[in-house]
């Protein structure tokens, strides 16, 4: 599942709903998706349309800002029940065609629910999970739940599994309802209408406060206002709050991808990061030291970056910690009690697995801080402490200034934990400078190398200590955007099954800066080459195995990985670009994974 948006006009105003929702969908395209589609109310009838493919291919086919009404809801998907096809694209109908949804998450108990609805002769038009939901409405309609929202209520309590939909009825051309659970639902109050989006990002130009409803909850959104009640009807009062201005800037300002412009605004995102209360930092770094055991829990990039703050907090505080994959999480939940500080990492801060182990985690006692990027998500509700990256909006679907903010957070609170805070933000200062000059040096050669590069298919990138995650993230850039297999390993492993495959040419990238673990990976760069490999250096330090040296900026040695992982980015971008994918939206890949 991917993007939801809705918007309802209010009374007196003249906007075409549609053109507002297929505004939204732009919007969240940096999502990822497959297919996208808008239904609109309009004098009594529902017209749906929808199709495969980019927002701007299917409007192009069907027209959707066309769609005449003042109420709409659209939707981006990302395929989990069910392939690629425009039947299963949202937004999915009841069988009259006058109840339509689009839908987030995952209806655990869609099964036996779509078993019930055949055996009382509904036929359904897709393979999806969702679909049982129009249907159930529509049942609900029909017999004794006359009114859309309280249908939708009758609805939830037949559902199982984490959610968020929102639906509207031909019958009741005057509003919508939504309503969520476990999945992320925002209400936006504009000047002429109200918004619902899975995503504040959605309506962040148009609505200047926002609200959230609780779990379980239904949101009613007419032309004469709105209404949130809770799972028995009784309405609810809710605090507006005001969207972050910060978060409508989402243009490529002249750069060919936002992945590009991103990578590059790395040094002004490590800055902003430093923009941090200096009392919450300390808070958290008195729990982490207290703490009879840390975990980590993140997902992809995200745990890279854990890998290398879980070393800083060794090597700078002397606290050892874990690093748990978040859907790995649950299986050693039963260790976990008050006496646990686990550390969440997530730059959405929705995704699934990372909330499922974070509320296991609470159940047990833990207490937990959460670093996000996006100023409102599920797990800034959820946690007892929360960092925030304050970098802005991340459109690119391969995170990259998100990466470098989570490694300053870290590099902050590992100093914090010895009364140096100071200290390291001066390095981060410095090393921003340092990676601005960086970057603008080695773009051109990057893209040569890239050429050069184009027809490989698979590629190794080792390191050791704290180079190992940098090696990870560097190969999952690669593997996610240009579609080459990519393996990031320790150095010193390489030797222990990986060897057999390296073959004359292929790309062995070695990172290898300038402190302890140099000299080491060196020697295992050199076994690679007596095995034909092509040694790409990513270092300070100028060696004859080199067949291609990135030269890095020297900085002290735990400042490393903010020097090394953005050329790595660069490289995979160039990659991408050379090999004709499309870096910000790289195939079957999602932006914020919501589902298990």
């Amino acid at each position: 599942m991917c993007g939801i948006i809705g918007f309802c006009g209010m009374e007196g105003s003249t906007e075409r709903a549609a053109a507002r929702v297929l505004e939204g969908l732009r919007r969240l395209e940096y999502r990822g998706y497959d297919s996208a589609g808008v239904a609109a109310v309009c004098d009594g009838a529902l017209v749906v349309r929808k199709d495969v493919g980019h927002i701007d291919e299917v409007d192009a086919l069907q027209h959707l800002g066309a769609l005449v009404g003042d109420i709409a809801i659209g939707h981006t998907r990302w395929a989990t029940h069910g392939g690629v096809t425009q039947a299963n694209a949202h937004p999915h109908t009841d069988a009259s065609g006058r109840v339509a949804v689009v839908h987030n998450g995952i209806i655990e108990n869609y099964l036996p629910l779509r078993a019930e609805l055949e055996s009382q002769g509904v036929v359904f038009a897709s393979e999806t999970d969702t679909e049982v939901i129009p249907h159930l409405i529509s049942a609900q309609l029909h017999n004794g739940h006359p009114a859309l929202e309280d249908a939708v209520r009758a609805v939830c309590a037949r559902l199982e599994g984490s959610y968020a939909f929102v639906a509207v009825s031909a019958d009741e051309p005057d509003r919508m309802v939504g309503v969520r659970q476990g999945n992320p639902l925002v209400v936006g109050f504009g000047e002429d209408g109200a918004y619902l989006g899975s995503d504040v990002l959605a309506f962040a130009s148009k609505a200047r406060t926002m609200a959230t409803p609780d779990n379980g909850e239904v949101v009613v959104l007419a032309r004469s206002g709105v209404r949130f009640m809770d799972g028995e009807g009784r309405e609810v009062e809710k605090e507006r709050r005001p969207v972050d201005v910060g978060w409508t800037e989402t243009d490529r300002n002249g750069y060919p991808h936002f992945m590009l412009k991103e990578i590059l605004e790395q040094p002004e995102a490590l800055l902003h990061t430093l923009e941090q209360d200096d009392a919450l930092l300390m808070d958290v770094a008195v729990e982490i030291l207290r703490a009879r055991q840390v975990v980590f829990t993140a997902c992809g990039t995200s745990r890279h970056a854990a890998l290398i703050g879980r070393y800083l907090f060794s090597h700078v505080a002397k606290k050892f910690s874990d690093v748990v994959m978040a859907s790995e999480f649950g299986y050693f939940s039963d260790s976990i009690d008050r006496h646990t500080v686990v550390i969440a990492v997530s730059q959405s801060g929705e995704t699934a697995d990372v909330l499922d182990g974070v509320r296991l985690a609470k159940e047990a006692g833990a207490h937990i801080v959460g670093i996000v990027n996006r100023p409102s998500c599920l797990l800034v509700d959820e946690s007892d402490h929360v960092i925030r990256l304050n970098c802005g909006p991340e459109v690119g679907v391969a995170a990259t200034k998100t990466f470098v903010s989570q490694l300053s957070v870290f590099y902050q609170l590992a100093f914090a934990m010895v009364n140096r805070l100071g200290e390291a933000r001066c390095d981060l200062q410095e090393g921003a400078h340092r990676l601005d000059i960086l970057l603008h040096s080695l773009n051109g050669s990057l893209q040569e190398l890239a050429w050069e590069l184009r027809e490989k298919e698979h590629a190794y990138y080792i390191g050791r200590g704290i180079n190992f995650a940098t090696a990870m993230e560097g190969a999952l850039k690669m593997k996610e955007i240009s579609y080459v297999h990519a393996e990031g390993m320790p150095a010193g492993e390489l030797k222990h099954g990986t060897l057999a495959l390296i073959e004359e040419g292929m790309p062995v990238v070695a990172i290898c800066p300038g402190d302890e673990t140099h000299e080491a990976t060196v020697g295992n760069a050199i076994e690679a080459k007596a095995r034909g490999g092509r040694i790409i250096g990513v270092s300070d330090v100028e060696s004859e195995v080199y067949d291609d040296w990135l030269r890095i900026s020297r900085v002290p040695p735990l400042l490393y990985p903010v020097m090394l992982v953005p050329p790595l980015q660069l490289l995979a971008y160039h990659m991408a670009v050379e090999r004709g994918c499309d870096p910000d939206r790289p195939r079957n890949l999602a932006k914020s994974v919501t589902v298990r």
